[in-house]
C-alpha cells in the first residue's frame, strides 16, 4: 500500500473498519470510488451522512428507526400480546424474514457478559419492565443465541420477568449453537419459533 497516495491509504484504512471488510476488500472498495463519478460519490456521501443522522432507536422497541415509533411497532395488526426479545436489531430482520411471527419486539442491546464488564444495567431490561406494566404483554419470546452468554442472559430474564399470567419461553433450539440469527435461514428461524418452550 506504499505505493499508493496518502488519501487513498487513509481511505483504504477508514473501509478496513467496516464489518467483513478485509484490506483487500477495502483497496477495491477505495480505488472504486476515487475512480468513479463525482456525483455518485457525492450521493453516497450525502446518503451516509442523513442515515447517520435520521437513524435512530424506536422509543417502544429499540430497533433502528426514521420515525417513531418504528412501523413494527405502529402497525395495529400485529399481535400485541407478544414480545420477541433480541440482542441486536439486525435479529429483527432475520426473523422477519421468516413471516411466520406477527408480534412485537424488543432489542437488548447485547447480552450479559460480567467478564467484558456488561451487566443488566447496561441492557434494556428496565424498558422491558416498563412495558410489562402496562399488561398487555402476555408472552415474551426470548431469541438470543444459544452461547453461554445467550443462555446466562435468557435464563436470568426469565427470572426477573416472572409475573403471574405471562408466558417466558425461548425459541428452540434450531439454530447452530454458538451463531447468531443472522446466519440462519428463514426455515430454521421458522421452525425455531414453532418450537419454542417455556423456561422454569
Amino acid at each position: 500500500m506504499a505505493s499508493l497516495p496518502e488519501t487513498l491509504q487513509t481511505l483504504v484504512a477508514a473501509l478496513n473498519k467496516l464489518p467483513g471488510i478485509g484490506p483487500r476488500s477495502a483497496e477495491r472498495l477505495a480505488l472504486h470510488l476515487v475512480q468513479a463519478d463525482p456525483a455518485f460519490v457525492a450521493h453516497l456521501s450525502a446518503i451516509l451522512v442523513q442515515a447517520r443522522e435520521t437513524i435512530q432507536g424506536c422509543s417502544v422497541c429499540g430497533s433502528l428507526t426514521d420515525r417513531q415509533p418504528c412501523a413494527l411497532c405502529a402497525d395495529a395488526r400485529r399481535e400485541q400480546s407478544l414480545v420477541c426479545v433480541v440482542e441486536r436489531s439486525v435479529d429483527i430482520i432475520s426473523l422477519e424474514k421468516s413471516n411466520t411471527y406477527r408480534g412485537g419486539y424488543h432489542v437488548l442491546g447485547g447480552r450479559l457478559s460480567p467478564l467484558n464488564g456488561v451487566g443488566p444495567e447496561d441492557l434494556r431490561v428496565a424498558e422491558l419492565e416498563q412495558r410489562l406494566t402496562a399488561g398487555a404483554i402476555q408472552e415474551i419470546i426470548l431469541a438470543l443465541p444459544t452461547d453461554v452468554e445467550g443462555d446466562a442472559t435468557s435464563y436470568y430474564l426469565a427470572k426477573r420477568l416472572a409475573r403471574p399470567n405471562l408466558k417466558i419461553t425461548r425459541i428452540a433450539y434450531g439454530l447452530p449453537a454458538g451463531s447468531g440469527l443472522e446466519f440462519a435461514d428463514e426455515l430454521t428461524l421458522s421452525r425455531a419459533l414453532d418450537g419454542r418452550r417455556e423456561l422454569t
